[in-house]
């Protein structure tokens, strides 16, 4: 036998429980906010104040929306791939971090493009979906684009753009063209490093036309099972085609079967394999006023006292693994051992925002936002708030998308949910009150289900019933289930 163990062993065994019993600690975190860099930007501007830019930003809002949906996909890279041609390769112009995976894509990103911007590169970061505004998805060091950039950015790429509708069998879809935009508007800036969420997937996903020099893949879970796949494994096989040849691979914790798939593809491309619980992780996590105090493991030694202000183990393993994709980055592991800057990394966490992620919006009593959509990131969210919030009588507020597993999501909620008030978004792809209602009720019985189709209605609704409680009985509100229900209920509660 070798004295080896089996590496597939090793990540079932590791890091298995998740929720250790934490102390909260008080004046610890208060000192380590003082120390904090600038905070980052808030991710969801509101509409333009020049009514001349807002009418170009809805102009082009129009002109996108004409365009297939981020729904309908046909798997190909080729339209995108001609873009970046007639355009001159944009993506060439600056080195790449890829992140993939179904749940905490959008907080990794942030994470890394904070630490990257508190080490004075300059980032550029594609996300998606956006909670609010359109241009939340560019961001140019650390801040969405501005509105009048986007609109240039789009008259620059548009006469391109319907060069190659011209030219191919479909004409270029609505995430497509904005992947154009995000690419061109990185070189044009001109950005130093850039960190790049997929769409859905990852071998045949618009943003795959970049040769990520990093690949980072955040827990995989079932999610859009239509198209990605049925099983762990399925969908593991779709999302590593980020992996490129001999690039450095940063792996969240899996489910073994996707593991095995990820390492696979690693083996294939000759790349480099960080693996969370194994080569780095979350040692230690206690929750700290407004947020957690964190000891990570990195690739290049151990980083203590850092103060992260968002809420949940899930986003403490998110800071794990952007840590390392940034260590990886910058060589740290493979050319290097030493640890980077201490001082500037807890700056950096200290500084990140995640806007619709257990996001507290309003007090008295506390509405909290977050914007799981599938039951993999309903239990994180579930988990979170418990731990952090500690409410006497929880309402949720949930309106989804149909074509999400509703009945799984809703189930992670009923244990935390006193009541649940059922209602929907404005998207055309949102599910019907009534028949999300019908589900609820099959979870958490008639007496806990209450239905208010509109939005505005079903907030006012959960807080009439958390104040029912009195404004001392530590009632609070979940908004969630969908990104686009957090982004108008934000909009709704004076945020946006």
């Amino acid at each position: 036998m070798s004295e080896h163990p089996d590496p597939f062993d090793e990540i079932v065994d590791a890091e298995t429980d998740r929720d250790p019993d934490l102390a909260v600690i008080e004046a610890g975190s208060r000192t380590l906010r003082a120390q904090a860099g600038a905070p980052q930007s808030d991710a969801a501007p509101a509409r333009p104040a020049d009514p001349e830019v807002d009418k170009a930003l809805r102009e082009v809002e129009a002109d996108l929306a004409t365009r297939w949906g981020e729904t309908k996909l046909e798997p190909s890279v080729s339209r995108i791939s001609a873009l970046m041609d007639v355009l001159g390769e944009p993506q060439r112009a600056y080195p790449s971090i890829h992140i993939t995976g179904t749940n905490g894509k959008t907080s990794t990103a942030r994470m890394i493009e904070a630490l990257l911007g508190a080490f004075e590169l300059r980032t550029g970061r594609y996300t998606s979906p956006h909670v609010q505004s359109i241009t939340e998805r560019i961001s140019l060091d650390g801040a969405p684009i501005d509105a009048e950039r986007f609109v240039d950015t789009y008259r620059d790429i548009k006469p391109y753009v319907e060069m190659v509708d011209a030219s191919q069998e479909y004409r270029l879809s609505f995430f497509e063209v904005l992947t154009g935009m995000a690419y061109a508007a990185f070189a044009d800036a001109p950005v130093d490093v850039a960190v790049v969420e997929v769409g859905m997937g990852g071998s045949w996903d618009a943003t795959n036309v970049i040769d990520g020099s990093v690949a980072v893949v955040t827990p995989i879970s079932l999610d859009h099972t239509d198209r990605l796949g049925a099983t762990p494994a399925e969908i593991a096989g779709e999302k590593a085609g980020i992996i490129k040849q001999g690039a450095t691979v940063i792996l969240a914790q899996q489910p073994v079967d996707a593991a095995q798939v990820m390492l696979k593809k690693a083996v294939e491309a000759d790349a480099t394999v960080a693996r969370e619980g194994m080569e780095f992780g979350v040692v230690s996590r206690e929750i700290a006023v407004g947020g957690q105090l964190l000891t990570l493991r990195g690739l290049g030694g151990e980083y203590d006292q850092i103060f992260l202000p968002l809420y949940g183990a899930h986003q403490a393993h998110n800071a794990a693994v952007a840590l390392a994709a940034v260590e990886a980055f910058f060589g740290v592991g493979a050319e290097q051992a030493r640890a980077l800057d201490m001082d500037t990394i807890r700056k950096a966490f200290a500084s990140v925002s995640s806007p619709g992620r257990l996001e507290v919006v309003r007090r008295s009593p506390t509405v909290v936002l977050d914007a799981a959509h599938n039951p993999a990131g309903a239990q994180a969210t579930a988990a979170g708030i418990t731990e952090s919030f500690g409410f006497s009588r929880l309402i949720g507020v949930v309106g989804t998308s149909d074509d999400k597993d509703v009945r799984g999501l809703l189930e992670a909620f009923e244990p935390i949910f006193a009541e649940i008030v059922v209602t929907q978004n404005s998207s055309h792809r949102a599910m019907d009150a009534d028949a999300l209602a019908a589900i609820a009720v099959e979870v958490f019985g008639d007496e806990r289900v209450v239905v208010e189709p509109r939005l505005d209605d079903a907030l006012e609704a959960a807080i009439t019933l958390a104040e029912e409680e009195s404004e001392f009985a530590g009632a609070g509100v979940l908004v969630t289930g969908s990104v686009i229900t957090v982004g108008e209920a934000r909009l709704l509660l004076g945020r946006g």
